[in-house]
């Protein structure tokens, strides 16, 4: 069965944007070193930049990020993250498939040859989700979705790109969980330039 984690970049107080949906300096670590990400083959370049620059991150964050992105097979994102970058025009940045948590159906004839999946709720989400990633990994956008699917329990790691700067207030990793959950001890601890990559199993 395959694992889900929740994934996103994130500030040292946890926040994955600002009130506005403005993500400022949280991603330019992804376009700021000399190392181009591309799959291990080097046939195809994750480019989704809107540049035509591509990804480049610094060397030591390279093989961890091109490990992870290679090992997705689909992603979960909520509506509002959809509809911000158009569900990146039927593109995802990694995996094959999306599942769209929500509860208007796709836009009419948007990308129609896109594995794209709308679904109202986390648990069919899930379903979904890893049933498209086979034996891959599911990656589930951190914010609200995210956040429920953390609070339901369907959460099997969390990794977060760690960016030192502080929004004070925002769009919350976790979205509007309550109450304390334990994780392990994090089993992925790496200085990139600008980045600190973590990840912790979800206690269970």
């Amino acid at each position: 069965m395959s694992t889900v984690i929740l994934h996103n970049v994130v500030s040292v107080d946890g926040f994955i944007a600002d009130k506005n949906d403005d993500v400022g300096p949280l991603h330019e670590w992804y376009f700021s070193g000399d190392t181009p990400i591309t799959e291990p083959a080097g046939e195809q370049s994750f480019d989704h930049s809107g540049t035509g620059a591509g990804f480049k991150v610094a060397r030591a964050s390279a093989d961890y990020v091109r490990a992870t992105w290679a090992s997705i097979g689909s992603i979960v994102m909520g509506r509002t993250l959809f509809d911000l970058v158009n569900g990146w025009e039927g593109q995802p940045p990694v995996g094959e498939h999306v599942v769209v948590v929500s509860h208007r159906p796709k836009p009419h004839g948007w990308h129609p040859e896109a594995s794209y999946h709308f679904v109202d709720n986390i648990h069919t989400a899930a379903a979904t989700a890893r049933e498209l990633a086979g034996d891959r990994t599911v990656a589930v956008n951190a914010g609200q979705v995210g956040g429920q699917f953390f609070a339901a329990g369907l959460i099997d790691e969390v990794a977060m790109d760690v960016v030192p700067v502080v929004f004070g207030s925002g769009k919350r990793f976790f979205g509007d969980i309550d109450g304390q959950h334990l994780l392990e001890d994090p089993h992925v601890v790496i200085q990139g330039e600008r980045v600190l990559h973590l990840r912790f199993e979800v206690r269970k």
